[in-house]
């Protein structure tokens, strides 16, 4: 069986990550960890298929200490690309899981969508109004210009998600990622739309 560590991610848990490895098959080791305790299941961010799964979750784990969340529990509140770009130093080769290999049925990949769209990052949840410049953190001279008060933008003169327009800002810098997170990528007024959501959240707790 392959080695595989991963790295996935859950809406229901913005700016936190959690980094595991598996020997049996990816898609039925997420569907295990969606239990009744988290309200939406994990996404699959990144995952990689390396020579020996336990050491290499083993140093992400050390590398990243200062992020985890418990030491009992694999909870990293860090930024997901940066445990990608760690782990790629120790690929073979990249997995993929289609929709498909995910959900068991069609009504369960129905039920998710819906839940997912209830908590999915919106501007308007930090008071950012369309009009507003957001810069890239890896590069200020990269900006996007929001143009409704959920996630879209202008980006490079195209109406697109958040996400989207950061991915193709990082490809345009030269990082060949295959997904990238708008919130955690794009700055308002020197701070990642993702710590901004943190702090509104440690507020309201």
């Amino acid at each position: 069986m392959p080695e595989i560590v991963y790295v996935l991610v859950n809406e229901a848990m913005p700016g936190i990550c959690k980094v595991g490895c598996t020997t049996i098959d990816l898609a039925r080791r997420i569907r295990e960890l969606f239990s009744t305790g988290v309200p939406l299941p994990f996404e699959l961010f990144y995952a990689c298929e390396v020579e020996s799964c336990t050491f290499v979750e083993r140093q992400i784990h050390e590398a990243f200490g200062d992020h985890r969340l418990s030491s009992r529990r694999e909870f990293f509140r860090i930024a997901p690309e940066r445990v990608r770009a760690a782990l790629m130093i120790a690929a073979k080769r990249e997995i993929r899981l289609g929709d498909d290999e995910v959900f068991e049925t069609k009504e369960d990949k129905a039920d998710v969508e819906v839940a997912k769209r209830r908590s999915r990052f919106k501007l308007s949840m930090l008071g950012i109004p369309p009009g507003t410049v957001l810069k890239l953190a890896k590069d200020e001279n990269l900006t996007c210009t929001t143009v409704d008060d959920s996630n879209k933008v202008l980006f490079k003169e195209s109406v697109t998600s958040l996400s989207d327009a950061a991915l193709q800002a990082v490809t345009e810098l030269g990082f060949n990622w295959p997904s990238a997170s708008g919130p955690w990528e794009w700055t308002f007024e020197g701070k990642r739309l993702e710590e901004l959501r943190r702090e509104l959240d440690e507020r309201a707790d």
